[in-house]
């Protein structure tokens, strides 16, 4: 391992960075154990999983696990999500007789701020996208593999959520620090539930609930994700999605070279469809309430045929 990274602001030891050599390795032993086809990881949803999942249901409690968009500039947020009323038109809605509200809507979809998924045409990386599609197939007019179009019948299994700063003890992960494999695994322990093939993985670093309570930042500069060694896990369970409340990359890279290793690895090599700046702040104490941390997970992308993404609103049924 390389020079000493960020040091936790919770008194563990500072983690080491990775190498390029160290990454390039952990890409090729990744890659190989990618799901077969076109599908990528989406494949382990099965007819199978899907109903099984359905049984994950006790309660009979709907919660969304997106974030309201935010429409107002912010350290976070420079580009704004664009949203304003365009009817009635004037005083015409004091008037009798028919009118309709209407409205308009734009987004940068991979911000740092508003929820959305990242479809396997979003990371191009040594001239390819995943499985080897060349990055030529994403062009001015859209991406002709691997969009959003992808998962348009929507994304549906076992939602997990692990709650990392539940497990440390404190109410958020500091911007700067990992979350690790072993974080993964003792998660897992402390919350008594399993991981296994085909789960929507969720994992909570408090990053909502720390913009919510000290206002927010400049989160591309400095932000809480997996370490990249953590990806192992995921392959390991053959999870179908990741989505975290922030973007699943640590800011600084702990990758030497890399800014984004962890996209990198799970969505070029893996497959896997990334939902970034979710929020759990609702769904915890649901969890909590049922001693229960699976539940159904019901994702519906919006149709847009050729993007690199979309808003999303992610809902979990327990």
């Amino acid at each position: 391992m390389g020079a000493a990274g960020n040091e936790p602001d919770d008194g563990r030891p500072p983690r080491p960075l990775q190498s390029r050599a160290e990454f390039a390795a952990l890409y090729r032993r990744l890659a190989r154990s990618a799901a077969d086809g076109s599908r990528g990881a989406t494949a382990f949803l099965t007819p199978e999983s899907v109903r099984a999942a359905v049984g994950e249901v006790r309660l009979g409690r709907t919660v969304t696990m997106a974030a309201p968009i935010e429409t107002r500039p912010a350290p976070d947020n420079p580009h704004p999500a664009d949203h304003r009323l365009t009817g009635p038109p004037g005083a015409a809605a004091g008037e009798s007789g028919l009118h309709f509200a209407t409205d308009r809507f734009g987004m940068n979809v991979h911000g740092d701020a508003d929820s959305h998924l990242d479809a396997l045409c979003h990371v191009l990386y040594d001239g390819t996208l995943h499985g080897g599609v060349p990055a030529s197939t994403v062009t001015e007019e859209g991406a002709t593999a691997l969009s959003v179009d992808l998962v348009r019948n929507g994304i549906v299994g076992r939602g997990v959520l692990l709650d990392v700063p539940r497990l440390r003890g404190v109410p958020w992960l500091e911007p700067g620090d990992h979350v690790t494999a072993d974080d993964l695994r003792a998660a897992e322990a402390a919350q008594r539930v399993r991981v296994g093939t085909g789960d929507i993985l969720l994992v909570r670093v408090g990053h909502r609930r720390r913009r919510e309570e000290l206002g927010p930042w400049d989160a591309a500069h400095s932000r809480v994700g997996l370490h990249p060694e953590a990806v192992e896990f995921l392959a390991e369970r053959r999870v179908s999605v990741l989505g975290g409340d922030g973007n699943n990359d640590t800011a600084p890279s702990p990758t030497e070279g890399v800014g984004f290793p962890v996209h990198v690895l799970g969505i070029h090599a893996l497959g896997l469809h990334f939902m970034d700046y979710l929020r759990f702040e609702d769904l915890v104490p649901l969890c909590e309430e049922a001693d229960r941390w699976s539940f159904l997970c019901v994702v519906a992308p919006l149709r847009l045929p050729a993007a690199t993404g979309s808003p999303v609103n992610p809902l979990a049924i327990l």
